[in-house]
């Protein structure tokens, strides 16, 4: 029997305007077989949560290079704990000082990936972690 297709959300949350590297991470994920629900830009953690919830995805990759990475993924990992939907992998990406690294991760973010990082280290991760 085929095993299903792994569903990724990507999304850009806040007025963060520059999607270039969440669209490269979304076509590197899409190439090496998963199915991608790429959301777009300016959204809110509950339209995320929520777009997250439709699609019944696996895992949430965000893209965040405004600075607001502590308010976004703090409100996103709430959001799905109050929605009872923990079990989806959160991920992401952008310009995340390393001393808030740590912070992230405490609060349930699998994984971060700077900019720079090879597209391979994420499918790796998505493939070990789902």
């Amino acid at each position: 029997m085929k095993k299903p297709k792994k569903r990724i959300l990507i999304a850009k949350p806040g007025l963060d305007g520059h999607d270039r590297g969440a669209k490269v991470v979304a076509r590197a994920l899409r190439n090496a077989g998963m199915e991608i629900i790429y959301a777009g830009l300016h959204l809110t953690p509950l339209q995320i949560v929520n777009t997250a919830i439709d699609e019944d995805v696996d895992a949430i990759g965000l893209s965040v290079l405004s600075g607001a990475h502590l308010t976004v993924f703090g409100k996103v990992m709430d959001l799905l704990r109050k929605k009872g939907i923990s079990h989806i992998l959160v991920f992401g990406g952008g310009t995340i000082p390393q001393r808030d690294r740590s912070l992230l991760l405490s609060m349930g973010v699998g994984e971060l990936f700077p900019p720079g990082t090879e597209t391979q280290a994420i499918i790796d991760y998505l493939n070990d972690a789902l």
